[in-house]
């Protein structure tokens, strides 16, 4: 497995606001050591940025398209970069 750090933008999109989907997400990344944050927008579609391994950010993307137990996920952008290391911790944003 490979130790590459990168960074995942990923936008949720369904059923994402309102039923715990941030804290299922927070609750996964930091599970996984991820880095990073999750926040609702105004369009109500949820926005993760998280940081780590990449098997480890492909874990959280495969759980972000599962969902919460409330949630009913129709969309997930995925978007892969370079990590910044801005992060120390992962956060729910508001």
């Amino acid at each position: 497995m490979s130790k590459e750090i990168l960074r995942v933008e990923i936008l949720a999109s369904g059923l994402v606001q309102g039923v715990g989907f941030r804290y299922f997400v927070l609750r996964n990344a930091n599970s996984l050591e991820l880095v990073g944050f999750t926040k609702n927008l105004y369009t109500g579609e949820v926005l993760t940025i998280a940081e780590g391994e990449k098997y480890k950010l492909e874990e959280l993307v495969k759980l972000i398209k599962i969902g919460s137990v409330y949630a009913d996920v129709r969309n997930v952008q995925v978007k892969w970069g370079e990590s910044t290391g801005e992060f120390n911790k992962f956060e729910v944003r508001y």
